[in-house]
């Protein structure tokens, strides 16, 4: 068996255990809008095809200013980024300065390598017990064994992630405020919070002016379909922020990735059709995944379902790859989920169909 890669969306490694071209694979791996991108981002690109003979502006002002409106802040508060992981190289190179960084697990995998990267202390407190604690008593730390307040005269830093990756939960406001009177530095990872209609939102993005130990890392390529591109942002104090610019090369977001994003943000048309797509299709999959046999999928709030099996997801994941050219994601990279969880993006009702159909023949098979 070949091991799968530690994040979704490798198609040429799917390409190769399917014994097929990468275009033929159907990726429920990486959890990518199937609704993009829309053709306004498509036309912007195009738009700016002759300005690639120039440099971008190295301060991205015209994108910062299209950020400044969309959130409502100022653009020094804002700093666009080589999607969301140059961001959090960053933030791991800051977190490293304190006693420990703070996970809540199962984390996802850039996290670690953001941290250990910059020889950063990591202390793992788990999510999956039936009911969590508040992390701020709690004593159930997989490398640490003992309370959080033995740091309390230190620095620690705080990364946790808003749905929660892999597992969809998503926090409220008033679960994650307590922790920015406690840490020094809290990192929340937004990636996904864009795929909630606004009013259901919980993001932090309207506290950040509050409280300087605040940063927010927000994504544009996994609801507008643009993960090639690479393309995020960081909301943080004007301070932090100056300091992160400094430690980076220049240019790190290119031409066509400031027109993008500066055409998705206008795209209210996009962002309504996608608000009102995912939460039936989600519905749609999560009822087909539970009449599976064997299968027990978790609600979320993103746009992706964690399941736990009753069988290996990684062989499952091969045979599905083998049988049927469909990719999902196994649970194997993150250790307290193992070979009993696998992942799967919310694709269009047909696809879906497809994974169901497919899961269901191969459950059925080692029944």
């Amino acid at each position: 068996m070949r091991h799968s890669p530690g994040h979704g969306g490798n198609l040429a490694w799917a390409a190769d255990v399917a014994g097929c071209p990468a275009s033929a694979i159907l990726d429920f791996s990486a959890s990518i809008s199937p609704l993009g991108p829309p053709k306004s981002i498509l036309e912007a690109i195009t738009s700016q095809l002759g300005n690639l003979r120039h440099y971008p502006d190295p301060n991205y002002g015209e994108l910062r200013l299209a950020l400044s409106h969309f959130h409502q802040l100022p653009p020094e508060w804002i700093l666009p980024g080589n999607g969301s992981a140059e961001l959090l190289t960053l933030a791991g190179k800051e977190l490293a300065q304190f006693a420990a960084t703070v996970l809540m697990t199962p984390a996802f995998g850039d996290y670690y390598r953001a941290l250990v990267a910059c020889d950063a202390k990591v202390l793992e407190f788990s999510l999956m017990s039936p009911e969590l604690k508040p992390l701020l008593s709690t004593q159930n730390s997989r490398h640490y064994k003992g309370s959080l307040k033995e740091y309390r005269t230190q620095e620690l830093g705080l990364i946790i992630n808003n749905p929660h990756n892999p597992t969809g939960r998503l926090f409220s406001r008033s679960e994650i405020l307590p922790y920015l009177e406690e840490f020094a530095l809290v990192v929340v990872d937004e990636a996904f919070m864009d795929f909630l209609f606004p009013q259901e939102e919980e993001s932090l993005i309207g506290m950040v002016q509050e409280y300087p130990n605040l940063v927010i890392l927000r994504s544009l390529t996994k609801f507008y379909s643009l993960p090639g591109l690479r393309l995020g942002y960081a909301i943080a104090h004007p301070e932090r922020l100056s300091k992160w610019q400094l430690w980076r090369d220049p240019w790190p977001v290119n031409t066509l990735a400031v027109a993008a994003a500066i055409a998705a943000l206008g795209d209210r048309e996009f962002q309504q059709q996608t608000w009102a797509w995912l939460p039936p299709t989600r519905n749609e999959l999560f009822q087909g995944l539970a009449k599976i046999p064997g299968l027990q999928p978790r609600q979320g709030a993103a746009n992706f379902l964690l399941v736990e099996s009753q069988h290996s997801c990684s062989q499952l994941q091969q045979k599905l790859l083998q049988q049927h050219q469909i990719l999902i994601r196994d649970c194997l990279s993150f250790p307290e989920l193992g070979d009993r969880f696998f992942r799967v993006a919310v694709r269009s009702s047909s696809d879906n169909q497809r994974l169901l159909e497919a899961l269901t023949q191969e459950l059925r098979v080692r029944s």
